[in-house]
């Protein structure tokens, strides 16, 4: 084991003026709205998303299913919990019944009232056709609707995909971190 760090780009959007209201959702797929029956479904999809990408390495409980499942439940119990940020993406089934959980989103706000979106993960099958646009659009509306007007996140520098899904739908890279992880050497 060795201490790593991880540059990270905080990066933010102002909503104002920006229309959010009508993402399109890929088809074959469902954005189903917060729900604590939802909960074991959401830390699914962000095990799956999480679990070989390097964010496991900056953040350990991403790489368990039993730590995301304790950060599903630590975010909804949050006091700034924003249920209207926050959404499920399921795959519809061939025979249009079975759904299951591919993409994940949760959104909270701080207490100087900016929006924070925790985690934005699709399971890599699911990656490259819209629905993390998607599910990003829904849940930046959900924060407008809840009153918040500007929201921020923090990104692995590494995660060249999700950098670039963030500045091609306006965000902007505020300040650059960097994160202490212990990493196993191979």
């Amino acid at each position: 084991m060795g201490l790593t760090y991880f540059k990270r780009f905080r990066m933010q959007i102002d909503l104002g003026g920006r229309d959010f209201s009508r993402p399109q959702v890929p088809e074959g797929y469902r954005l189903l709205p917060w729900g604590e029956s939802l909960m074991e479904a959401h830390a699914e999809a962000k095990y799956y998303s999480f679990r070989d990408e390097i964010d496991a390495n900056v953040f350990p409980c991403l790489g368990e299913l039993t730590g995301c499942q304790r950060l599903i439940n630590e975010i909804a119990r949050k006091e700034g919990f924003i249920p209207e940020a926050t959404w499920l993406a399921v795959c519809i089934g061939c025979d249009g019944r079975r759904h299951e959980p591919c993409g994940t989103i949760q959104g909270i706000r701080d207490q100087n009232g900016v929006g924070a979106i925790q985690n934005l993960g699709v399971i890599p099958e699911h990656r490259g056709g819209g629905l993390g646009t998607s599910l990003l659009f829904r849940s930046l509306e959900g924060f407008r609707q809840a009153g918040v007007d500007r929201v921020r996140l923090e990104v692995t520098a590494e995660n060249k995909g999700a950098v670039h899904l963030y500045h091609r739908h306006g965000f902007n890279t505020v300040k650059t971190v960097f994160k202490a992880a212990e990493v196993a050497y191979t």
